[in-house]
């Protein structure tokens, strides 16, 4: 599923960049995709996404 719209990234993209890049905050994904830089409407969902994949992580550690 396509988070923002205006520039192509999904959600897959998001948790991709938590697992294997160690992204953990909105910040680390804007530095590498252009998300939330037009419209901005996708960046309460990004970071749900995100915050989900890394609770996700969390829990399979500790």
């Amino acid at each position: 599923m396509f988070v923002c719209i205006c520039h192509g990234v999904s959600d897959k993209k998001i948790r991709q960049l938590a697992l294997e890049e160690g992204v953990t905050d909105i910040k680390g994904i804007r530095q590498c995709t252009p998300l939330g830089s037009q419209c901005g409407k996708c960046v309460k969902s990004a970071k749900e996404i995100l915050n989900d994949t890394v609770s996700t992580l969390f829990k399979k550690v500790g």
